[in-house]
């Protein structure tokens, strides 16, 4: 039984070798068993993955998860055929009838206030009672919408009487990132028992893909928000007329696709080695003269621009401008602050 979930953080090659997940980056090579893997979670956009992996990672029922440039998950691959007779299932998805879908849909509402009141009792909170009362008045169907009524009452007391779900603050970044992997594991084991996640018990969204994997995983939210409610995260606001450290992350990545496009293993190790290093000087030359920046920027386009016109001498020449030029900076930069 599968059960590892797999996380890749770093810039790396994933391929296939022998029922074995192989992750290849600067520094090491990690092989894992496909047949211990649950989920595989592909949180840096500097991978590359082959073809091979991705169809054996299908036929395993592995869940894929890729992230953004943010690292909030934006998709996953799913298998077209989870079981044997996935056929009868969707028939039988088909043919659910409506109060069926209710009866079911009242259960899984009441495990979720359930769930939502053990958490504000574990944090201490006087409104636990209060989602106690809602639990009690759940109809069938949930025709008087307890569940909204719990949600408001429950986010307020967990996150303060400000909180709203549609503020753009860490707090729900954090809520969403978490929702995001649960729905994914649940579209895994929805796919795998040969049931359709368009077709759901309560939500009936048409653009969204997910519908029954949504009605499934309600329950399993206030985990996520018992765990973000212990990290407490923050706001980290940029300085009025700071760098954009933003910049420093594109930065990087410029360098470290220049450097993994050579496919020279002696160069790559190198310079993954450093890179830590390298950002840090560009930041702290960035603080002290954002000149700095813009010149890297310009060389950065006279690279570029080279490459485009396949013009290998400009490469070079392009190359040893940059280099020297960070060299020359980095060197008064030390001389002056010793």
């Amino acid at each position: 039984m599968s059960w590892r979930v797999v996380v890749v953080t770093k810039s790396a090659k994933l391929e296939y070798s022998m029922e074995y997940l192989v992750v290849r980056d600067a520094e090491s090579t990690t092989k894992v068993h496909l047949g211990d893997i649950s989920v595989l979670l592909i949180e840096n956009t500097a991978c590359a993955i082959t073809t091979a992996l991705m169809s054996q990672l299908l036929q395993h029922k592995i869940k894929v998860i890729f992230c953004d440039e943010k690292r909030n998950p934006c998709g996953e691959l799913t298998a077209y055929y989870g079981c044997h007779d996935c056929s009868q299932k969707l028939k039988d998805q088909l043919s659910w009838t409506r109060d069926a879908k209710q009866l079911i849909w009242t259960a899984i509402v009441g495990e979720k206030i359930k769930n939502q009141m053990l958490v504000l009792r574990a944090v201490q909170s006087p409104r636990a009672d209060q989602l106690c009362r809602y639990l009690d008045e759940l109809e069938f169907g949930d025709r008087t919408n307890r569940e909204g009524h719990a949600a408001k009452v429950y986010f307020n007391a967990l996150f303060g009487s400000h909180f709203s779900r549609s503020d753009d603050c860490p707090t729900n970044a954090a809520l969403n990132y978490g929702y995001s992997l649960i729905l994914s594991c649940f579209n895994r084991e929805v796919v795998a028992a040969g049931y359709l996640t368009q077709l759901g018990l309560f939500h009936d969204n048409m653009f969204n893909t997910y519908n029954l994997s949504c009605d499934l995983m309600e329950p399993f939210r206030p985990l996520v928000d018992a765990c973000v409610h212990k990290l407490g995260p923050k706001q980290f606001e940029k300085a009025e007329n700071g760098p954009d450290f933003d910049e420093f992350k594109i930065d990087t990545s410029f360098h470290s696709y220049l450097i993994d496009i050579t496919e020279n293993s002696i160069l790559i190790n190198m310079y993954h080695s450093v890179m830590v290093q390298q950002m840090r000087l560009a930041m702290y030359a960035a603080l002290k003269d954002d000149r700095n920046r813009v010149g890297n920027l310009e060389q950065h386009r006279a690279i570029i621009d080279a490459l485009l016109r396949e013009n290998g001498e400009d490469v070079q020449d392009a190359i040893i401008l940059h280099i020297n030029h960070s060299l020359i900076k980095s060197l008064k930069m030390i001389k002056n602050e010793d």
